[in-house]
């Protein structure tokens, strides 16, 4: 793995890191170097060496001082292993997960922070660990059967206007529609949900919250205004009762089987936080869930191929139905 690996292609400027355990064996030698002689050694400027002593005296707790007798610096008392961060194999196994999550976001506005940050940690890391990174990084890897489309500037402008309560306006078209209407909002939360992103925000045309897609925003921009959100906003509480985003005013009771064909594919995930199964004599189960919206759940009905069947409510029963036939009545218009 490209960041772990302390090889001779790192770059030039060594880690702070790296650069402090070099000044605790100077110290630990007894040989009171000094910040000329560090800068010169470590090819950095003597700000930089001030700034690693005092964040070993500081935050590492080590008794680090000047010697003017000596023109330079000495350990107090005795100190044994420099304190780098401790790290377990499990540890390990999961920051190479991380790293390759993160892959996802090549290329996009998120890459550079997030590549910046897990430098920072491998960076802290001794060479003590023996792994076979190569062995990892041929064996893991994460895929998406569909990639979403991003407009990284949107994403960006979004995430930012969220963060710092901007008010935006921007033209949005919903799905369907051939015109795009003015909106003006107040954005609460970026969020990505099941590898999609999501604006949450208060729609001034609407008077409510609304979702927007950000691949369907155009023409945006600030508006100048700040505005203040709600203490009371939770996307947790908001979400609570929907499939994925899509929300609704009336809670219903969900009940759907599945056949033994699929139900392994239904007991190995968590499909929503009110789920409950109950097995069924034939090697199906029985999914029932709280929902407040049935557009999406009708929508992943339908993705089970006749090897699902819903129990209620009827508006959900009767909405497959109507989908069903639909996809017949297509399929007789194109033989």
């Amino acid at each position: 793995m490209e960041m772990l690996r302390k090889d001779s292609a790192k770059q030039a400027a060594r880690p702070p890191i790296e650069r402090m355990l070099k000044v605790h064996n100077l110290l630990k030698r007894g040989l009171h170097p000094n910040a000329s002689r560090l800068s010169r050694e470590l090819e950095v400027t003597t700000k930089t060496i001030y700034r690693d002593i005092a964040f070993m005296r500081d935050r590492m707790n080590l008794p680090v001082e000047f010697e003017p007798a000596y023109n330079g610096y000495h350990y107090t008392e005795e100190v044994g292993q420099f304190p780098t961060v401790n790290i377990t194999e499990g540890e390990l196994f999961a920051m190479l997960v991380s790293e390759k999550a993160m892959q996802q976001y090549k290329g996009t506005n998120f890459e550079k922070p997030l590549m910046s940050a897990f430098r920072k940690i491998a960076d802290g890391l001794t060479d003590t660990i023996s792994f076979n990174l190569d062995e990892f990084d041929q064996s893991i890897s994460f895929r998406r059967s569909a990639e979403p489309i991003l407009n990284l500037e949107v994403i960006d402008a979004l995430a930012k206007a969220a963060a710092s309560n901007r008010q935006l306006q921007f033209n949005y078209r919903k799905p369907a529609a051939t015109e795009a209407e003015l909106r003006v909002v107040d954005p609460y939360h970026l969020a990505n949900v099941n590898g999609e992103w999501f604006l949450f925000a208060h729609c001034h045309l609407r008077g409510d919250i609304r979702t927007f897609s950000p691949a369907r925003i155009k023409d945006f921009k600030e508006t100048g205004v700040f505005f203040e959100p709600p203490k009371k906003f939770s996307l947790e509480q908001r979400l609570r009762g929907s499939f994925a985003v899509v929300t609704g005013d009336k809670e219903q009771e969900v009940v759907i089987q599945f056949n033994e064909l699929v139900a392994d594919y239904i007991r190995e995930k968590n499909w929503h936080q009110t789920q409950t199964q109950r097995e069924m004599v034939d090697g199906g189960v029985e999914l029932t869930m709280r929902l407040n919206s049935l557009t999406e759940v009708q929508r992943w009905v339908m993705n089970w191929c006749g090897n699902a069947k819903v129990i209620k409510p009827p508006e959900l029963i009767q909405s497959v139905r109507e989908a069903a036939k639909k996809i017949l009545e297509n399929k007789s218009n194109n033989d």
